[in-house]
């Protein structure tokens, strides 16, 4: 497996590798120094197969030839399969010295019970045979049959993503989607399961085997308080600080942002200091460093955009830059992601990073004008 960790070195020297080639805003800091492109490559969408294996092979190779140095995927992304296109396209660059391990930062994500494209095996048989006969899973530790979050599940999948990646150290690590097992249980059991669960990332940095570990949701942070799948980010900190002490490795959050979806910016659903704040306030509040995910809505918002956008968020082509440059400009985001399958889509998205994001002074027009049109 390759050794190493992104590291505050290693990307500042990819970032300095990029300086005449992207704006300098381009590139944002974990509370580690580690420094993020404000534009990640996802993994989610596609077929399980070598095609599509392939093309995501070619986009990665290419994107961090472009000046975005972070890959997000996650287990069960494609059954597995996006995990070890990302490993086999990192090999191949470190191999042929475009880039260090140390320049690189990898996110992976663990929760969802994933099947293996690769296994040829009935997916209830595999699903027995894998995780239910071997005690890794008990009859009892999953939600509706997808969702678990057990210390000894979250070490298997770790050892799994590690394999699949390649890598001995995944840079952030994503409890994902916690919020789903509040389908079944009351929030002080899960508050208790999310402890387990912080306490066993917190083991596995300490091995070596992960550099941080956040949350990625998709409804959490975005409903209201007192509602069944709402999360508290303030709790969320807490628990961490239980399980690892004052030094804790809670560092990350991804939850989706978009011109259709832009409440993680826009609406107060986290309590911080006696006040309801939105998600992205409360992250900065914690020092928490916030990725968007669904940057462009799975392609929803690649076309068709009011032709006003374009004044709001000048010098750029296409309207999946410009929803793409609405993302990375939003004050609290750190990284924007987006799915990128196909090296024309990592070219059309990687040309934003040489256009600076959009200042503050411009960009709450955008909010303040719709306000007025909408009054």
């Amino acid at each position: 497996m390759i050794a190493g960790v992104a590291t505050p070195d290693g990307t500042d020297r990819y970032r300095a590798r990029f300086a005449d080639r992207v704006s300098p805003e381009h590139f944002r800091e974990l509370p580690s120094g580690v420094r993020l492109s404000t534009i990640g490559l996802g993994t989610y969408l596609g077929r399980e197969d070598e095609v599509t294996d392939t093309l995501y092979r070619s986009a990665v190779e290419r994107a961090v030839q472009r000046g975005i140095n972070v890959v997000d995927t996650a287990v069960n992304y494609r059954q597995q399969r996006s995990e070890r296109a990302i490993g086999a396209a990192l090999e191949r660059l470190i191999e042929g010295g475009t880039v260090s391990r140390d320049e690189i930062v990898i996110a992976t994500k663990g929760g969802f019970i994933p099947l293996d494209a690769d296994a040829g095996q009935d997916p209830r048989a595999y699903v027995t045979d894998t995780y239910l006969k071997p005690g890794v899973i008990r009859p009892d530790d999953d939600v509706a049959g997808m969702h678990c979050m057990t210390p000894r599940y979250l070490e298997d999948q770790i050892e799994r993503s590690r394999r699949n990646l390649g890598v001995e150290t995944i840079d952030v690590y994503y409890l994902h989607n916690p919020e789903t097992q509040l389908e079944a249980i009351d929030r002080g059991e899960f508050l208790k399961r999310v402890r387990d669960a912080f306490a066993t990332l917190e083991r596995a940095v300490a091995l070596g085997k992960l550099q941080c570990y956040g949350v990625a949701t998709w409804n959490g942070f975005r409903q209201d308080p007192g509602t069944p799948g709402y999360l508290s980010l303030d709790e969320l900190v807490q628990t961490a600080r239980s399980a690892g002490g004052d030094a804790h490795h809670f560092a990350v959050i991804q939850l989706p942002y978009n011109l259709a979806m832009p409440e993680a910016f826009t609406r107060g659903t986290q309590l911080v200091d006696g006040m309801m704040v939105p998600t992205l306030t409360a992250a900065a509040r914690f020092g928490v460093y916030a990725m968007a995910s669904a940057s462009v809505h799975q392609g929803q918002l690649a076309r068709g955009l009011p032709p006003v956008i374009a004044d709001y968020l000048p010098g750029l082509a296409t309207d999946a830059q410009r929803a793409l440059q609405f993302v990375r400009s939003t004050p609290g985001i750190g990284t924007a992601l987006v799915g990128m399958k196909t090296v024309a889509h990592v070219e059309e998205n990687a040309a934003v990073a040489e256009v600076a994001p959009v200042p503050w002074t411009e960009f709450k027009r955008l909010f303040n004008d719709s306000d007025s049109s909408a009054g």
